[in-house]
């Protein structure tokens, strides 16, 4: 309206120069002005500013003026042909700018889908984390609405969306179906959001909500079938390995209560130091089974504090009896000491050592080395025995493995993994690796105590 009512203006000019100018030369200047006006205001001001400068037009410039009658009728028709090419360009001239205004808006949109589709590639893929997408681009509050049991349930939001009544159906608010039975309610938003940049979001929610959920099952599935396998290979170990010590020192007892034989002081000391021998392999088997399950469950109480590892290493060795003083030992003086629950530490280093003892051959020891390495501590349990495939390695970590150990006396294959899992509480890490020449090599990586 502004530009139109500054047509007056530019007549007053054109009056004061009209010596200088032909009514052709007017009807030009007009149709620029009428052209500027679509431009700037659209189609109907322009068409208002075509019949205002038609009419001053008429007065001013064509014969006779200052009256609206005119005398040739070419003036008439160039007044005409001056309103019908003043609508038609400017309706040219809006149509353009309207499609140019929906390019960039369209451009802006693929713009927003398009980092969207690279946040949720790049691993934000969750319906959370599209509808944060969502707010931190328009502003405002977003939440997706799912339709559980006849009520509508908040599954996700991002800015604080207001409580409302009548969800979702509140008119202060924008909702888009991402289906039947979830929509996704914005509001608030900073700037306009068309109603296909929001269905393209709520598309987006829809399908990081499914994949979600299938995660969510998968992993379901997947823990309950691990579940099921350690039930198994339980039951198995249960119903053989932990058998075994049982109907050893049954068989012990019961032969000394018989009353048929009459045993010797030798054959009944032989016969109480098999029971015991075989409570006593009973009680680290069931105890390797309970640690495993509170560790498994988060319940195992660990009591970190800085510890000597030669002192460690000393109780282990004491632990494992006669074969302990076979071990070669090698620890530097100015070790530093370690981080870790003493009892524990001592567990793990004595079931490495065990295991390196079980499969060094004649002749070749057991060492145990440690080394300062940073803000680390690693101890290596070296054995010469035949070793490990490196492709092998992983499972021997995995509960109930004994890849092919044939010696039901060694118990259920929980020992490497609870030597895995114990260390991990303590904040460090048991690696494997080949020993030179021929072996194996456990490493038992810890953190230094702080003001070493």
């Amino acid at each position: 309206m502004i530009l139109v009512a500054g047509l007056p203006l530019l007549t007053l000019a054109l009056v004061a120069g009209q010596h200088h100018l032909s009514l052709a030369d007017d009807l030009l200047i007009y149709l620029v002005a009428v052209i500027a006006v679509a431009v700037v205001g659209g189609f109907w001001p322009a068409v208002l500013a075509a019949v205002t400068a038609s009419l001053l037009l008429n007065w001013y410039f064509t014969v006779p003026v200052h009256t609206l009658a005119i005398a040739d009728p070419h003036n008439l028709l160039a007044l005409l042909l001056f309103v019908t090419v003043a609508v038609t360009v400017s309706s040219v001239v809006h149509l353009s700018a309207h499609r140019a205004r929906q390019a960039d808006r369209s451009a802006g949109e693929a713009a927003q889908l398009l980092s969207l589709a690279q946040t949720v590639l790049g691993g934000a893929d969750t319906p959370a984390a599209v509808l944060a997408h969502l707010t931190g681009t328009c502003g405002g509050s977003a939440e997706l609405l799912e339709q559980v049991s006849g009520q509508w349930v908040r599954v996700a939001a991002s800015g604080n969306p207001p409580v409302r009544a009548g969800w979702p159906g509140d008119e202060a608010a924008s909702r888009v179906e991402a289906r039947a039975d979830l929509v996704l309610v914005v509001d608030g938003q900073a700037q306009p959001v068309t109603s296909r940049l929001l269905a393209g979001f709520a598309a987006q929610a829809a399908s990081a909500l499914d994949r979600d959920r299938l995660r969510t099952q998968a992993s379901q599935a997947e823990a309950l079938a691990e579940g099921n396998r350690m039930r198994t290979a339980l039951l198995a170990a249960v119903s053989h390995d932990l058998r075994s010590p049982i109907a050893s020192a049954k068989a012990a007892i019961s032969s000394l209560r018989s009353e048929d034989i009459d045993w010797d002081d030798a054959d009944s000391a032989e016969l109480l130091a098999t029971a015991d021998e075989s409570l006593d392999r009973l009680t680290h088997l069931v105890g390797n089974l309970l640690d495993m399950s509170r560790l498994q469950a988060g319940a195992l109480s660990l009591f970190p504090r800085p510890s000597g590892l030669d002192e460690i290493i000393a109780m282990s060795l004491d632990d494992l009896g006669p074969a302990g003083r076979e071990i070669t030992v090698d620890i530097p003086d100015a070790l530093p000491a370690v981080r870790a629950d003493p009892a524990i530490l001592e567990r793990i280093v004595v079931n490495l050592t065990e295991n390196a003892l079980r499969y060094s051959p004649a002749g070749k020891p057991p060492l145990l080395a440690a080394s300062a390495l940073g803000d680390r501590v690693e101890l290596r349990v070296v054995d010469r025995g035949p070793g490990i495939p490196e492709g092998d390695r992983d499972r021997m970590f995995v509960p109930f493995q004994r890849l092919g150990d044939t010696d039901n006396t060694t118990g259920v294959g929980l020992g490497l993994a609870l030597a895995r899992g114990l260390t991990e509480a303590m904040d460090g890490t048991l690696t494997a690796e080949d020993t030179p020449g021929g072996g194996l090599t456990m490493i038992i990586s810890l953190p230094a105590a702080p003001g070493n």
